[in-house]
């Protein structure tokens, strides 16, 4: 049965009054509440005298609250009086993970007194003494520093909300933790604090047997404990109460029909407001409509606990939009809104300036009648005062005053990790100086310490790296016209260089920032472009496959100018990530590193993969197929929305950078994507792309230094320069270069990695004319320059012998990887791995197919060293082989990758599918 919604001053009747007058229902509840005490007395004899003695001291206490209120100055009365008509606007801190600090709410109690908020409420889930340790008082210390909070929020003329979460492991029934709840809440009282929220969220709605015999119902006994406290503490004029229902989605069967919402609205207390959250945990919009529905059942206006900006569910999101989806004229069935915003500090400047603009817009209403809420002329308004705020040179955490940051000087200096270099390629300007703490520490130091023995040891290994002739992003000789190259095109890319290091963020830089991280159920502008260039890519590569028809040249070119366009923007989103770790201001690089680092990676993997699209991917009839229409979305909508109606935005976690992994060949395997940021962030400008084949001397060249470092750094004179480069990636960038993916950074190549689709037939080809052509390269006997390279032939033919074919049936294909050891950021190696990955998935053969991660293996001289019976135990279909060889540098690839390969990779291995031990290590 429907009930019928009822809105404040209409003419409509109220859907209760049908049912009986108002004087009866008062009888009947009434009548109810005197069963219920008869049916306590006769089970719990002691708990009325205990209930009576607990009224007498919550009279008392009552009257020294209000004894303190009229000693304040001006009547009492009137004061509570107008606290109940005030519509509470502003910020909850409710959200799961590291509560914010104390400089970080004074400055939030700033903005909020500067944006014409008046509410804060504390209840974060994760202070111990809020949920977990809900009956532990305060100890000296936190009691002064919960004092010294409530007095900043008193002088910035704010209200302090001081929340508990007792309904974890509360006996309702039980005088000893009434006592114990009445105790912790005495206690912040008589610090000053006049405002309070009992929350009984995310807890289980069974009870124990106590509980069972003593009260009727779940809602019942929430509602009895409750009330209590609300006059134990001498009825507050604000005092909250959250339900475990608190939105439509968690109600059973329904708003209307839900006996423990009718419950709560029929015995709670009038005065005693309701928190809800709308129709789902996070709702997109509320409604006139849902929230009368909701003030007819509760029989008062419910308190909005906002979720709109809430990312404690997905630690790869960030919402820096603007407060959207809710129109002013809701303040009329509202006794309030409160924003449970970002877990980040600095991530929500924008939603609380919003937030404050939509509050004053309802107070404008009256005066101006075409003055009405805009979200973006909003955003607008707060990415101007946000600019200011980002180019200041705070400290991470807030730790030191605005007053003292102003006044002290900034300095630039070259980043820790990148040396002095040649004017040609560090540029005019100088670069901001790095952070040195950990971004994974629980809490931020005050100031950056020394400098560490790795760093130093980095800083002089990457002196002696060589300077490298071209610039990284330069586009290869002989490319196609017009084709996607990984660095850019023309001046843009060469300006794209390096990073310019100013420590200032520009407006497009933070508009691209807050694009790609928006709301939770829609995208910004850029992520919208973003993701529709990918689709739209993927899915009309046959227009430059390497076979089938040949498309039309103005198909192509259409090709290749969306992807130019689609490049360029991975290359802001790669430069915007240098500008955040090379900025000045530590606090915002502190809370929004992980998400612009990831969210890089990711913009590394598709530019990559996109370039190697073009004249190396297989043609539309091929296997191809069965990953290029795996996703028909993109666009405004976000992934969630289009997985089902109305879904919370959890359904699809990664945000905008989930989103590309799943357009990706091997997006679902999840264990390449999800890894921690680096402990110290580099603002060096990384790029990814295909191997070109001037890239062979620098390759080489890099090879050789690894080789030297492991044989203490000096070379044979009677050694061929390219013996180590022939032996480890000679091979490979003869017979299968369009498997082979280039690591550049400023200075020049860093890092290869190299790929065999099928390990069997690459042998053959290898024997036929790799072999032969080495033969006649290093001559066995007459006109040798180089008499100790006589037993390369023997040595490349045993790099080349054969492998077990149990292991070829489960894993044909293979790679090799290559990196310096200077690289701060080895995550970016991981990417490297992940372009080649994707690169072997789509050119897969079968519709079985799937990259997979073999037992990590060794091959010296030729060896072996396996697991005797390997059962592929990882993930599913037909696969890719890891191997790490030793040629000299083996001990480097394993020292930095090893662990690397087994935490992501190989921890997924199920025992029941025979597969037990940790695979064995490397040889050094």
């Amino acid at each position: 049965m429907s009930v019928k919604c009822w809105k404040a001053g209409t003419s409509a009747e109220h859907p209760n009054a049908s049912r009986e007058p108002q004087r009866c229902r008062e009888k009947e509840r009434e009548r109810r509440r005197r069963r219920r005490w008869r049916l306590i007395e006769e089970k719990h004899e002691d708990y009325p005298r205990c209930l009576s003695e607990q009224a007498g001291r919550a009279s008392r206490l009552a009257s020294r609250v209000r004894g303190r209120l009229e000693a304040e100055g001006g009547s009492g009365e009137e004061d509570r009086m107008e606290e109940k008509k005030q519509f509470l606007c502003g910020v909850v801190e409710g959200f799961y993970g590291r509560p914010w600090s104390m400089d970080q709410r004074k400055v939030l109690f700033q903005w909020m007194q500067n944006w014409g908020l008046n509410t804060y409420l504390y209840g974060p889930k994760d202070d111990l003494k809020h949920r977990l340790l809900w009956r532990e008082v305060y100890s000296p210390e936190e009691e002064s520093q919960l004092r010294t909070l409530i007095v900043e929020a008193k002088s910035r003329g704010l209200k302090f909300v001081y929340a508990l979460s007792p309904g974890q492991d509360i006996v309702f029934s039980s005088s000893c933790d009434l006592t114990l709840l009445k105790r912790k809440l005495r206690q912040v009282s008589d610090l000053g604090c006049q405002a309070f929220a009992i929350l009984f969220d995310d807890i289980d709605h069974s009870m124990c047997q106590a509980d069972s015999e003593a009260f009727s119902s779940f809602a019942h006994a929430q509602v009895t404990v409750t009330n209590e406290i609300y006059r134990f503490l001498g009825e507050p004029p604000v005092f909250l109460f959250c339900p475990t229902e608190y939105c439509g989605s968690l109600c059973s069967p329904s708003v209307s029909k839900s006996p423990y919402l009718q419950t709560v609205g029929e015995d709670l207390l009038p005065n005693i407001t309701v928190v809800w959250t709308g129709s789902k945990v996070i709702s997109r919009k509320l409604s006139v409509d849902c929230l009368a529905e909701v003030e007819s059942v509760l029989q008062r206006p419910p308190l909005i606990w906002d979720n709109l900006h809430a990312n404690d569910y997905d630690s790869r999101r960030l919402f820096l939009g603007p407060f959207k989806g809710r129109e002013p004229q809701l303040k009329s069935h509202l006794r309030g809104l409160l924003l449970n915003p970002n877990c980040e500090f600095e991530a929500n400047y924008i939603p609380l300036h919003t937030l404050g603009s939509w509050h004053r817009t309802g107070k404008e209403e009256r005066k101006d009648e075409e003055c009405d809420y805009c979200s973006d002329r909003a955003l607008s308004a707060a990415l101007r005062d946000w600019m200011e705020e980002l180019n200041q040179p705070l400290q991470a955490g807030r730790q030191s005053s605005r007053a003292d940051q102003r006044s002290a000087p900034t300095s630039r200096c070259k980043t820790p990790d990148r040396p002095d270099c040649p004017s040609t390629l560090r540029g005019t300007s100088t670069v901001a100086k790095l952070p040195v703490f950990p971004l994974n520490s629980s809490s931020p130091p005050s100031s950056p310490p020394t400098k560490v023995k790795g760093e130093r040891e980095l800083r002089e290994g990457e002196k002696r790296r060589p300077n490298q002739p071209s610039q990284p992003n330069q586009q290869p000789p002989g490319s196609k016209n017009g084709a996607p190259s990984g660095g850019g095109k023309g001046q843009k890319a060469q300006g794209r260089a390096l990073c310019s290091g100013k420590g200032l963020l520009s407006e497009s830089q933070v508009r691209l920032l807050v694009g790609l991280h928006y709301l939770p159920h829609e995208h910004g502008p850029s992520a919208q472009k973003l993701l529709q260039d990918l689709t739209w890519l993927k899915t009309n590569c046959h227009l430059v496959s390497t076979s089938g028809k040949k498309a039309p040249p103005q198909k192509s070119d259409e090709w290749r100018g969306r992807a130019s366009r689609f490049l360029s923007l991975c290359e802001d989103i790669a430069q915007l990530h240098c500008s955040v770790v090379g900025g000045a201001n530590r606090a915002v690089l502190y809370d929004l590193y992980p998400y612009v680092w990831d969210l890089r990676n990711m913009a590394l993997v598709a530019k990559a993969f996109i370039c190697w699209l073009d004249g190396r991917v297989l043609s539309d009839s091929s296997a191809l197929g069965t990953w290029r229409n795996c996703f028909h979305w993109c666009g405004k909508s976000s992934g969630a929305d289009l997985l089902g109606v109305d879904s919370e935005p959890w359904v699809f976690k990664g945000g905008v950078s989930g989103e590309v992994q799943m357009l990706l060949p091997i997006g679902s395997s999840s264990e390449l994507f999800t890894h921690p940021p680096p402990l110290f962030p580099t603002s060096r400008l990384y790029n990814i792309r295909p191997y070109h084949s001037k890239d062979k001397v620098e390759l080489y060249r890099m090879v050789r230094q690894l080789h030297l470092r492991t044989q203490g750094g000096q070379e044979s004179s009677a050694a061929h320069p390219d013996v180590i480069g022939d032996r480890c990636l000679g091979p490979c960038l003869a017979l299968c270069p369009e498997y082979s993916f280039i690591l550049e950074d400023e200075l020049g190549v860093c890092g290869c990695v190299l790929g065999i689709l099928d390990v069997r037939s690459f042998a053959k080809r290898c024997q036929a004319s790799w072999m032969p052509a080495m033969r006649d390269k290093y001559p066995a006997k007459g006109g040798n320059a180089y008499p100790n390279t006589q037993d390369l032939i023997r040595l490349m033919e045993e790099d080349q012998g054969e492998y077990p074919d149990s292991l070829l049936y489960h894993f044909p294909s293979q790679l090799r990887l290559d990196a310096l050891p200077e690289l701060v950021d080895i995550s970016v190696s991981r990417t490297l791995l992940t372009a080649l990955l994707t690169a072997l998935k789509a050119n897969g053969k079968g519709h079985e197919f799937c990259i997979e991660c073999a037992p990590l293996i060794c091959c010296k001289r030729g060896k072996w060293n396996t697991k005797s019976d390997i059962n592929p135990p990882f993930w599913s279909g037909k696969v890719a082989l890891y191997t790490l060889k030793d040629y000299g540098n083996c001990s480097h690839i394993s020292e930095q990758y090893t662990n690397m390969l087994f935490r992501g990779l190989t921890h997924s291995c199920s025992p029941a599918q025979g597969y037990t031990e940790e695979p064995q290590n490397i040889e050094n």
